[in-house]
């Protein structure tokens, strides 16, 4: 390319930023700033209520087996599963199915506020096939939170695959058997303004607004529209803004790279927009990219079908041969809790959080996730079918081990929320956030200072 045709073409880029950055300034504000705070929804809303998530280590830990056998008296419902933290400080979690009387009245609450309540607990869904509890950090549980969050919205097509209806979790001390609660119970002033952020930021509480704005169409899906339209919008934003970012000269790129804190005002708000916007370009791009997947269906399908993991709603289902447990002709009972954890710790050697399904009958089979710990531990679990009697493996699912478009397929959310790795990941993403508010608000000062400087 000739150096003569670089500044058309760094013009035209150049008014594609302008006025797509003019035209979704206000949403992607309001986007942005709501995405940053809801970046630590789960760990806001866990602080809010700490008695359900952690506690003070006394001695040993009970065993499992033993706390759930007597958690079962205070449990109204049927105990489906048990969650296992490696952490020593934290609540164990029985999970659990209430009664459908229960279960039916706190349906119908929910489709009244029209919006579904995160607790800050990892979700955790009652399987389809056995009937019992399946937690899912897989990353793409890509139903929902779109621009950034882990919150949910129920009638949203998910990214890859339908959901299950969710289990419930009773906290429990490991230590002193303490049935401490379901925190799904506890309403806190924190909860509702993290839902208010998913909300704004989701539907630009668009979803509060009972009467139709627009006659024949949700006001959610209106939401949705605006905010995945202004998402797309702040995408060409990222890409057109790393273009012009390249100076006429290349021997001047050095000047992008920091910001001339001396210099009069409109040169630093130049080089915050400029410099802050290029550091922070590639977690920009991947929160951009991925928004608009719980926004339109034809953007998700199309990723999808790029990635060969499409499959339309119509197509006939796999058929695939049913997993059971063969039960032992001399008596044998199935295995305990704390047999199934030896058996998946000796099958996943890491340290990671662990959860059990039980079996629905005396031939289904447990299900089994873990998830990895630690500052940079990956979203993404590894999930085993066993069977309940002799711990044989029937079925294996290993993140790392799926083809890379399927594990982008499944990444979805993960990209999207920044959890992909962690608390590592995650705080760059805030930080990311945060930049990622200021830029409509820079951006729009130089395009003002430029007008006036034309004026003159």
């Amino acid at each position: 390319m000739s150096s003569s045709n670089w500044p058309k073409i760094r013009k035209f880029f150049n008014d594609i930023h302008l006025w797509g950055g003019l035209i979704s300034g206000i949403v992607v504000l309001i986007v942005c700033l709501t995405g940053t705070v809801y970046t630590y929804n789960t760990e806001l809303r866990e602080a809010a209520i700490p008695q359900y998530y952690k506690v003070t280590p006394e001695g040993d830990k009970q065993n499992v087996d033993t706390l759930i056998k007597q958690a079962k008296t205070s449990i109204k419902g049927k105990v489906v599963g048990v969650k296992v933290p490696f952490d020593t400080d934290k609540t164990i979690f029985a999970l659990y199915s209430k009664p459908k009387k229960e279960e039916g009245d706190s349906k119908k609450k929910e489709e009244n506020k029209k919006t579904e309540v995160n607790t800050g607990a990892p979700e955790v869904k009652l399987a389809k096939g056995d009937g019992v509890a399946s937690a899912d950090k897989d990353a793409n549980k890509a139903g929902e939170a779109a621009n950034a969050g882990a919150g949910k919205e129920k009638k949203a097509a998910p990214a890859a695959g339908g959901r299950g209806p969710r289990a419930n979790q009773m906290a429990i001390n490991p230590y002193t058997g303490q049935v401490i609660g379901d925190p799904s119970d506890e309403k806190t002033k924190t909860a509702a303004v993290m839902q208010t952020m998913f909300g704004l930021h989701r539907w630009l509480l668009l979803n509060e607004v009972e009467k139709p704005i627009i006659e024949g169409m949700e006001n959610r899906k209106l939401g949705s529209w605006i905010t995945g339209t202004a998402t797309l919008l702040f995408l060409l934003g990222v890409v057109s803004g790393m273009i012009i970012w390249f100076p006429a000269k290349m021997r001047g790129w050095k000047n992008g790279l920091k910001i001339k804190w001396s210099a009069r005002w409109k040169r630093i708000n130049h080089d915050l927009h400029n410099t802050l916007g290029f550091y922070s370009c590639i977690i920009l791009f991947l929160m951009s990219v991925t928004g608009p997947f719980w926004s339109f269906e034809w953007y998700r399908e199309g990723w999808q079908k790029t990635w060969g993991t499409y499959k339309s709603p119509d197509a006939p289902k796999e058929d695939k041969p049913t997993l059971v447990s063969v039960v032992p002709t001399d008596g044998k009972k199935p295995l305990t809790i704390e047999e199934t954890i030896l058996i998946v710790n000796k099958l996943l050697p890491y340290d990671g959080d662990i959860t059990v399904n039980f079996a629905k009958d005396s031939v289904g089979t447990v299900s089994v996730s873990k998830n990895r710990i630690g500052f940079f531990a990956p979203s993404a679990g590894d999930k085993l079918t066993l069977d309940q009697y002799s711990g044989a493996v029937l079925e294996k699912d290993i993140f790392r081990d799926k083809p890379f478009n399927q594990r982008a397929s499944a990444s979805i959310k993960a990209l999207h929320i920044g959890d992909i790795y962690g608390p590592f990941s995650k705080l760059l993403y805030f930080i990311a956030c945060l930049i990622a508010t200021s830029l409509p608000i820079t951006g729009t000062m130089i395009w003002i200072n430029k007008m006036k400087k034309k004026k003159k």
